[in-house]
């Protein structure tokens, strides 16, 4: 039988366990796909601990990249052998083989990889709508990324480096730090041996950034909005640390009537329309060269947990993926 990583109960990732499963046959407007690599994602470990709740039992994962081995009713848009890859999905992508709705699927060129589509679908499509939807960088702007030298920190600052950007990355370490300004950054500010705002202010010579992202969450929040120009954006995609407490609207006006907003990628892919065209400006990018995705850590599918354990210890640098046996 195909094999999947379950989770009956929320907790650490001991919840994570290798089970049977059974897979249909794709229904109408559905397609059976057998995963070649599956990514990992701090929203993996959200699901998996109960931040983001979801239905139980559930299988864990939101992206993946494999063939297509059968098509329901009504589907079009691909056939039996293509190379596919998504992102997105709400679970169920840690699994040998799966059924997924038609329209969640992209077509993948043939000079990506499914290494590569596993390691930048989730994370790609991410910086995409962060940097060319949330808001529209330009060239010449200043931006502070947080976790400059993740998964999406590091596609992050290569994307923000073609678009002409000055980015300010911050790590935890000065190896991070090091590979972030390979990626891209101009600076990048080691959290543990540096004061964020003070550096933030000293290299824009006290203007502050015209938009922050961050993805760390609780620990980052205060001084992210304290780093912001007058009237610049905040820009808050995730809970590394933990979820930002409630948040005094008041400060926004005493910081320089700032604004702040809390995406996900799901709203800014509903529509099968911006999901064609968000990844195709990520494979534009990435077959053009201007963005290469580096996976730096791979584990056997079957090894999910330990993989939730890397990235949670903050053991891991650009993308992370498991390989089906």
């Amino acid at each position: 039988m195909p094999k999947a990583i379950c989770f009956e109960e929320f907790g650490g990732p001991e919840v994570l366990k290798w089970t049977d499963v059974t897979v249909p046959e794709p229904g109408p407007g559905e397609v059976r796909v057998r995963h070649k690599a599956v990514g990992v994602n701090f929203v993996d470990v959200y699901q998996r601990s109960g931040l983001y709740k979801m239905p139980l039992p559930a299988i864990a994962g939101n992206e993946g990249a494999g063939v297509v081995e059968a098509v329901g009713e009504g589907v079009t848009l691909f056939k039996t052998g293509d190379r596919v890859a998504y992102a997105g999905t709400s679970g169920g992508g840690y699994c040998e083989s799966r059924v997924i709705k038609a329209d969640r699927l992209c077509l993948l060129p043939d000079a990506v990889s499914f290494e590569q589509a596993a390691g930048m679908m989730l994370k790609g499509l991410t910086v995409q709508y962060l940097v060319r939807r949330t808001y529209r960088v330009q060239a010449g702007e200043t931006v502070v990324f947080h976790a400059a030298a993740g998964g999406v920190g590091t596609i992050a600052c290569q994307w923000l480096r073609a678009l002409g950007a000055k980015v300010i990355g911050t790590a935890g370490s000065e190896e991070k730090c090091e590979l972030a300004r390979q990626h891209g950054a101009d600076y990048c500010i080691n959290y543990r041996t540096e004061n964020i705002l003070e550096r933030v202010q000293e290299i824009t010579g006290g203007d502050g950034a015209a938009v922050v992202y961050d993805s760390v969450g609780k620990d980052t929040f205060e001084t992210s909005l304290k780093c912001l120009r007058p009237r610049g954006l905040m820009v808050s995609f995730g809970n590394a640390s933990g979820p930002v407490p409630p948040v005094d609207l008041l400060l926004l006006s005493q910081l320089g009537s700032l604004y702040l907003t809390r995406t996900g990628l799901a709203t800014y892919i509903a529509k099968r329309s911006e999901l064609e065209e968000a990844s195709a400006e990520l494979f534009e990018m990435v077959t053009s060269g201007k963005v290469k995705i580096e996976i730096n850590r791979s584990f056997p599918l079957k090894d999910a947990a330990q993989a939730h354990r890397e990235l949670e210890a903050r053991r891991t640098t650009g993308s992370t993926i498991l390989i089906p046996d």
